[in-house]
């Protein structure tokens, strides 16, 4: 019998309500109410957040710096609720969605771990919908970015999907018959951190030799600072671009040059290019998806990344020339899929919340007029 603080104890009916939505995700955002929500992309620089239609059109857009990683996950978590009610006083926001640069749990509460913000183990879900008041959905920033190009962008029509996005590091996500796949802890899509080199380069989760120590934002910048340090001929362009400030070396500066031409710049988005090519194979093998979709920062290079990614694909793919080969193209929503994928997704827990919540008031409803009815009976007696 359901009693006033089931009614009132919306925490664990919320929880219930959200891990009800992986499993049928495929056929609910064709039902899933056409309202507006908010989506959020969090990283390690920046906050975005959006209102977004059910089409997947960005109705207003709001950007912020990411407060200093130093300083206490409270900060962060002002940050987007001042940006939500701010999106909120000139929109009818229904629910809200957030992309986090990190691990989330199964049921998609808690931020497990953040490497570019103090976040451990921090129930993100709970703390943002009490003080918002409205529905609140937490997922990997990869999968949001996934579930938006798979809903309205490169990856359209696709029933098996895999996403890899390049940026800092490497970032993933799975999508098969239009739902996520998440694994049972909620932390699927990590491909940046399987070990291509055995003894390779360290990378910053502990190990040696992962994907994105040689196929990331990272790996290119690094690749590049390292020969302008030993005063390479071949790096006399990109030196004398920044004046000798090799730190002040970065990845978009890297790719304009070699759009303008630059020799070096080119071989290493080429370098790039080909373990890209290398990780996608390691994939298909695992996972035999029908379409690969490349998003992140480092994939605004085009064809200068992705033409060697797929020439080191055909090369490496497990039964070459017996086997069909999938699709590799470049994301078409650009910065903004993370923030599109996370209010989209939001959009059913908003569906989802509303139908439950209704249905706690008519048991609060009956079990109120079954005590009114018995009190009445007793006081008549």
């Amino acid at each position: 019998m359901s009693t006033y603080r089931d009614f009132t104890h919306r925490g664990s009916a919320r929880a219930t309500v959200l891990r009800t939505v992986g499993t049928r995700e495929r056929r609910s955002h064709l039902s899933a109410p056409r309202v507006p929500t908010v989506g959020i992309d969090i990283g390690g620089t920046k906050v975005m957040a959006g209102v977004v239609d059910a089409d997947g059109t960005i109705l207003e857009k709001l950007r912020t710096e990411t407060p200093d990683k130093s300083k206490s996950p409270q900060v962060v978590e002002d940050t987007i609720v001042e940006l939500v009610l701010d999106l909120s006083d000139r929109h009818d926001v229904h629910a809200v969605g957030i992309g986090a640069a990190g691990w989330v749990d199964a049921d998609r509460n808690r931020v497990l771990f953040a490497p570019h913000l103090s976040w451990r183990n921090e129930p993100l879900r709970d703390r943002l919908a009490d003080r918002l008041a409205v529905p609140v959905l937490v997922d990997n920033d990869a999968n949001a970015a996934a579930w938006a190009e798979w809903r309205f962008g490169a990856g359209a029509g696709e029933d098996h999907l895999v996403m890899i996005t390049l940026g800092t590091g490497i970032g993933g996500a799975i999508l098969e018959d239009g739902q996520v796949k998440r694994g049972k802890f909620g932390v699927a899509g990590e491909f940046g951190h399987m070990q291509v080199v055995p003894g390779g380069h360290r990378c910053p989760c502990g190990n040696r030799g992962c994907w994105e120590q040689y196929s990331s934002g990272n790996a290119l910048v690094r690749e590049a600072r390292e020969l302008a340090a030993a005063d390479s001929p071949v790096a006399y362009g990109i030196i004398e671009h920044v004046k000798g400030n090799i730190s002040e070396i970065t990845g978009p500066m890297i790719t304009e040059l070699a759009r303008e031409g630059d020799a070096m710049c080119i071989e290493l988005l080429q370098d790039i290019g080909q373990w890209l090519g290398v990780g996608i194979a390691n994939l298909a093998a695992a996972l035999d998806p029908s379409c690969f979709v490349i998003g992140g920062g480092v994939s605004a290079a085009d064809d200068l990344l992705i033409a060697p990614a797929r020439d080191a694909f055909r090369r490496h793919l497990t039964g070459r020339g017996y086997r069909p080969e999938a699709r590799i193209a470049r994301a078409q929503l650009g910065p903004e899929a993370g923030m599109v994928g996370a209010a989209d997704l939001a959009r059913l827990v908003a569906r989802r919340f509303r139908r439950a919540n209704r249905r706690r008031v008519e048991r609060y409803e009956r079990y109120a007029r079954y005590t009114e009815t018995r009190r009445t009976t007793q006081d008549s007696a």
